[in-house]
């Protein structure tokens, strides 16, 4: 698999193809029309190609944008970005990928901009049903992804524990071990 799918949601997921947002040089996982049709794919977004273009790429990195927009308004609690509503509802208003029925069970088949329809109508569902309660972004610093806390006590931290959560660990297990260490005369400050 090209994808990382580890979010609860595939809308949420598809947040992630532009990982590290924070750092000076994010990593853009669309990069061409291929990556995109293999991220359709490899969601359950559609069962075969939808013959991206470049254009389709564009069409999703805006897309994926404006609902990384409206969800960190959501978990601030700031109102919507206007021009971002206005791009996901629009295309939550097109014709969406559509199920069918073959003698060997579901497939779906859809274009480009059906896929993007459906991420868009996804977004809509989490956004505006029960599960937006359940929004979290990542806590290790240098991930910026959003998942759906779906634990007993909702007290999940990270996107996923691997590898964001042994990130976290390892770094919070180094400190511990240097804060414990007893200073050597060589590195007590002098005078003492």
């Amino acid at each position: 698999m090209m994808h990382v799918f580890k979010c609860g949601a595939p809308v949420l997921d598809f947040l992630g193809t532009l990982r590290a947002r924070r750092n000076a040089v994010p990593v853009e996982v669309l990069t061409s029309p291929e990556s995109l049709d293999a991220w359709f794919r490899e969601s359950g977004m559609v069962d075969g190609d939808t013959h991206c273009g470049p254009s389709d790429v564009d069409d999703a990195i805006a897309l994926r944008e404006a609902i990384y927009l409206l969800i960190v308004a959501r978990l601030a609690g700031d109102d919507y970005d206007a021009e971002a509503l206005a791009l996901v509802n629009g295309r939550a208003r097109t014709p969406s990928a559509i199920p069918q029925l073959t003698r060997a069970g579901r497939r779906i088949e859809a274009t480009a901009q059906q896929a993007l329809s459906s991420v868009a109508r996804q977004a809509v569902a989490v956004l505006g049903g029960p599960e937006a309660a359940l929004l979290k972004e990542c806590s290790r610093p240098e991930c910026t992804q959003v998942f759906l806390d779906r634990s007993r006590g909702g007290f999940r931290e990270w996107c996923a524990m691997d590898p964001c959560g042994n990130r976290v660990k390892a770094a919070a297990y180094r400190a511990r071990r240097r804060a414990s260490r007893p200073r050597s005369a060589s590195t007590a400050p002098a005078g003492r």
